[in-house]
């Protein structure tokens, strides 16, 4: 680039503060800046935002020196400002406080010095920041698309990035000093020194003439009244898991925060970030440890907080292809089938899933909330695509996370209590479910997960918060997220004589939080193995589903729908109340009467209302209808028909029975996972069975790999 006239850059940016207008729609012009000026003047505004469209639209080529070489030109915006704000002071202020007592008492020493003809010390000069009660923020061109954070590299030092990322740490606002004042103890002169870094050493000497001509240096003496602190927080963001290529660790990048742009964004929120990249100067021993490395840092200008309804690449309008794509008919089930179409089947489950990524209606009466997430719970047989589903809604959703039971602890789910290595101070660290606040989580292995870490998910799962105790910190941070979880049965396979703890090994009071309970069971069928062997062959061969009657949407389009519907909230009509009480007593009914395997209970209820708002969120309706209640109790009664399965075959008395010899030879091998067949035969017979009985019960749980039996039949070995 070439160099630039920075005196004639100065000239316009004085026509630019004073004479820039926009005009309204009644034709009456307002000069925007001239406004925002004379707040300044009056202490009524701190911070000055140049929007660069503004600048752009004035003088363009000054706009990419800007970009380019920022921290000069807010330097420079920063003189200008300082130059003319007198000229916008309208009234006088009457509210003083201690810093304008101590320049009117300087500005007095001052002339005093010039009718005495003495001059101060080039060196000791009042610094412009000591004056300043503004600052000077730039905000991006709306042009500009936001970068990943792993694409900020060497080449955007010095220059304005857009960034997008989650922020998962954000430290306490701490005061940060700007321009440090000292008095010294012989003379009483005033010195000053200027602070640009993150660390500094204080002056011991005094610079002035007195003391300099006397060779007795008095000791300067720091006044904190007398300098001048800024509001300071560093807060950390990581880039989104969709801009993260498979086998990398997410980028990480701080982000430093000075004066109104502190207190923005919490752990958890989704941010754009505009700001000046910049290398961190480290001074002594630390740069020595470091060498030829340099840490980096953001130095933030403008934080946004992305909602839902501004995220851009989510919520661009529908095109009239697109609503005509989605006009067709039997909508509800075709958008089900998109989901995951390469998977054969599961159309029920795919249902299902979508109502999760749609979600009910939260409600809050009376301050208590009750939520509107939906959580389930996908159970079953290996090899059944449970995983592959979690993975394809994880990728589906606008927000989510991603993680396995065994790799991920309770403090990876919920917050960590990190030390923070600028300040010391102790910072809370947001895990998973912060980091998928109002998105998805899907859990894979969830029965893998140890016992003192599943505890953390139960308040997630009903409060929606995560409450924290530590170290010092005690705090609640947001969670509404949709759990969406994935378990193995504890032996393999999934044994329907057993009920849904035993067979899971999860404990009641975690089942029950989640609205839908699914069991996959793969069994054999020779008609149904045919077609699923042609799908995936055909899925194998051409990388594609095989050809349907209905064709499967596009992604993007289907997450526009899906943020569509999400505007929309539902309510219930109080005939239709009644319909829902008189369904959910039925269901209680035929819980008690048949012995139900699930628990049917008040979380079932609202399970049912979350599934009812959700399908009217499907039609774009602002009313639940008595159609969209009787498809949420088939979804219910399908799942619980799932759980409630048992073999074709009758079962007689010798399935009690074989129950019973495994309750005898589990007790006999005790903690050993061996056990002989002497043993075994001794204590069964004893009790009065038969030896084929024991022998058709040890074959039954062999086939269900519960044991092992070696080719003798004399040991028998639990798996």
């Amino acid at each position: 680039m070439a160099s630039r006239n920075y005196d004639q850059d100065r000239d316009s940016i004085k026509i630019f503060l004073n004479e820039f207008c926009h005009e309204t729609d009644e034709g009456r012009k307002v000069f925007k800046y001239a406004a925002q000026l004379t707040n300044l003047a009056h202490r009524e505004q701190t911070a000055l935002t140049i929007e660069l469209d503004d600048l752009n639209e004035f003088n363009d080529n000054l706009v990419e020196a800007v970009v380019q070489n920022t921290r000069r030109y807010a330097k420079l915006f920063s003189d200008v400002v300082s130059e003319i704000l007198p000229t916008y002071k309208e009234r006088t202020i009457v509210a003083k406080d201690s810093l304008d007592v101590y320049i009117e008492h300087r500005l007095l020493m001052e002339s005093r010095l010039h009718n005495d003809a003495e001059t101060r010390n080039p060196n000791n000069q009042f610094p412009n920041e000591l004056m300043k009660r503004f600052e000077i923020y730039f905000k991006a061109l709306s042009l500009d698309k936001p970068i990943a954070i792993r694409e900020v590299k060497a080449s955007n030092i010095g220059k304005l990035v857009t960034v997008r990322g989650i922020v998962t740490r954000s430290t306490e606002v701490k005061p940060m000093i700007v321009v440090a004042t000292y008095t010294c103890d012989r003379c009483g002169a005033e010195t000053y020194q200027p602070v640009n870094s993150l660390s500094f050493m204080p002056v011991a000497d005094c610079p002035s003439e007195d003391c300099r001509v006397n060779k007795a240096g008095g000791r300067l003496h720091l006044q904190t009244r007398g300098s001048k602190f800024v509001k300071f927080q560093e807060v950390k963001i990581q880039e989104h898991s969709d801009q993260v290529p498979v086998g990398h660790i997410p980028r990480s990048l701080n982000v430093f925060c000075r004066g109104e742009v502190t207190r923005q964004a919490q752990p958890g929120d989704h941010v754009l970030i505009t700001g000046v990249f910049l290398p961190l100067a480290r001074t002594g021993f630390r740069q020595m440890v470091s060498g030829l490395l340099s840490e980096t840092f953001l130095e933030a200008h403008r934080i946004t907080c992305l909602n839902k309804s501004n995220d851009e690449e989510i919520h661009g309008e529908l095109t009239q292809n697109e609503l005509a794509e989605l006009a067709k008919e039997d909508f509800y089930s075709r958008l089900a089938g998109s989901i995951a179409p390469e998977i054969y089947g599961h159309l029920d489950i795919k249902k299902a899933l979508l109502l999760l990524l749609v979600g009910g209606v939260d409600k809050r009466p009376d301050g208590m909330k009750i939520r509107g997430n939906i959580n389930i719970c996908l159970m079953g047989d290996p090899g059944v695509a449970k995983s592959q589903l979690l993975g394809y809604i994880s990728r589906l959703a606008a927000r989510s996370q991603y993680t396995t039971g065994r790799g991920s602890s309770g403090v990876g789910l919920t917050a960590s209590v990190m030390k923070d290595p600028l300040t010391g101070e102790m910072a809370l660290e947001g895990g998973a479910l912060v980091l998928a606040d109002q998105g998805v989580c899907c859990i894979d292995e969830f029965d893998k997960m140890a016992d003192t870490d599943r505890t953390a998910i139960h308040e997630v799962m009903e409060q929606q918060t995560i409450s924290i105790a530590k170290a010092g910190i005690m705090t609640t941070l947001n969670a509404r997220v949709s759990i969406l979880a994935a378990a193995n049965p504890a032996y393999g396979r999934y044994n329907p004589r057993r009920t849904i703890e035993q067979n899971i090994q999860l404990p009641a009071a975690l089942l029950s939080r989640f609205d839908l309970l699914w069991l996959i069971q793969d069994k054999p069928d020779r008609d149904n193995d045919t077609r699923l062997a042609k799908h995936i062959t055909y899925v194998h061969s051409h990388g594609k589903q095989p050809p349907t009657k209905v064709e499967a949407m596009d992604m993007n389009l289907m997450r526009k729908y899906i943020a569509l519907c999400k505007r929309k909230e539902p309510t219930i009509s109080a005939d239709l109340s009644d319909y829902i009480v008189g369904a959910y007593v039925e269901l209680r009914r035929e819980a008690r009467n048949n012995k139900d395997m699930t628990f049917t209970s008040a979380r079932n209820l609202l399970g049912i209302l979350r599934l009812s708002t959700a399908l009217a969120r499907m039609r774009l309706s602002d009313l639940v209808d008595k159609n969209d209640v009787a498809e949420a109790l088939r979804l219910l009664e399908m799942s619980k028909d799932s759980l409630n399965q048992v073999d074709n075959q009758k079962i007689t008395h010798v399935a009690n029975t074989s129950d019973k010899i495994f309750t005898l030879i589990r007790d006999l091998a005790g903690d050993a996972k061996t056990v002989s067949f002497t043993d075994v035969y001794n204590r069964c017979t004893s009790k009065g069975y038969k030896r084929d009985q024991i022998d058709t019960c040890v074959d039954e749980y062999e086939e269900l790999n519960v044991w092992q039996v070696n080719n003798n039949r004399t040991k028998l070995t639990f798996v």
